[in-house]
């Protein structure tokens, strides 16, 4: 099947195209339901495609439209699950056709230093974006499947994604991430089971450059210590204590900052940052959310850009950990279009009842 090859056997333009009158499905509501169960997968999927939340949200409403219009031609050949999976890769195929891949700032350059001027921000569809895990993520299921699913979404592996060719993109996506057989994948990208193995082993090979990207192993959800160890970040962050920061933070740990390409390396060079350029942080408040499989947090900061009072939005902090210490504090600047997405409020006015710690999945 090509990328324009029509789903369930009707043309490209059919699918798309308005249905006949009298045409629409008897119990629409019925209808409605049985594709909005399946919102949540296919925007994860979309998500692991595209890099980014925005055009993953887009691309699964364009998904919906699609089976919505041409449903009275969906034969039944296959799952209802299968055939949206069908219709998804289409429409992911077709936006990522002479796109430009998403990247990281360490994707992109070597670290910067300290004195290094933090420059233009570069366009939206440079890097990759973070997603809330409530938007990609099943609320509930058998517990290795969730963690197989957080790995998958967490932004080093998507970032390794994005160097693949889209085919073979869709292939270890369904393959290794969805446990779809080869036979199932031959079958929706309308290709042989041959085809399918080689892809997926070309696939393999170039994410075997990049260490610690595959989702083999993925870390167990978080416990006491690490739930520890974000609360003392917390504390430690909004007092603009360097000393407690010291402690938490591994020697080799990296900030980034999209849409800026400046990025650091190293426990000292990051403090010294904070209490250089990044010394505007001082104040600053965050809030608890849940991204990319990670803890995480809203940044409003005393002032914010324009110099207003109170808390305002500055970025969504996405955290790493690996062995009782943060690895990465990944800080997107977007926040007009961010935290409308989180669920944040434009404005901090202190924090709400209850425990303002790290997120406890």
């Amino acid at each position: 099947m090509s990328d324009t090859t029509a789903v369930g056997g009707a043309p490209a333009a059919d699918r798309a195209g308005t249905p006949d009158d009298g045409e629409q499905p008897a119990d629409q509501g019925a209808l409605a339901d049985r594709l909005e169960a399946h919102r949540t997968e296919l925007t994860g999927y979309c998500y692991r495609m595209l890099g980014s939340a925005f055009e993953a949200e887009d691309a699964v409403q364009e998904t919906m439209v699609r089976a919505w219009r041409g449903h009275d031609r969906f034969e039944g050949r296959s799952s209802l699950r299968s055939w949206l999976y069908r219709i998804a890769t289409n429409v992911c195929l077709d936006l990522l056709r002479g796109s430009k891949r998403r990247a990281r700032p360490m994707d992109l350059s070597s670290p910067s230093s300290v004195d290094t001027p933090i420059g233009t921000g570069l366009p939206e569809t440079t890097w990759i974006g973070p997603v809330p895990d409530e938007r990609v993520l099943a609320s509930a299921g058998d517990p290795a499947e969730t963690a197989v699913a957080r790995e998958s979404v967490r932004l080093a592996f998507i970032a390794a994604l994005q160097r693949l060719a889209p085919r073979q993109r869709a292939v270890l996506i369904l393959r290794e991430v969805l446990s779809w057989s080869a036979a199932e994948v031959a079958e929706l990208l309308g290709s042989s089971v041959a085809s399918v193995n080689s892809a997926l082993q070309r696939a393999r090979a170039t994410l075997a450059a990049d260490a610690g990207t595959t989702p083999d192993a993925p870390p167990e959800p978080l416990g006491d210590e690490q739930q520890a160890l974000l609360r003392r970040y917390v504390d430690a962050f909004e007092r603009f204590d360097m000393d407690a920061l010291t402690a938490l933070l591994h020697e080799d740990c990296t900030l980034s900052m999209p849409p800026y390409a400046l990025w650091l390396r190293g426990r000292a060079d990051i403090l010294e940052w904070l209490l250089g350029p990044g010394c505007g942080c001082r104040g600053s408040h965050l809030v608890p959310v849940a991204a990319n499989g990670r803890p995480a947090f809203g940044q409003y900061r005393t002032g914010g850009r324009t110099g207003s009072g109170g808390g305002t939005p500055w970025a969504i902090q996405v955290i790493e950990t690996a062995d009782g210490r943060i690895t990465a504090l990944q800080s997107f600047l977007d926040t007009e279009r961010l935290f409308p997405l989180f669920g944040l409020p434009p404005r901090y006015d202190g924090p709400a009842t209850g425990d303002r710690a790290a997120d406890g999945r």
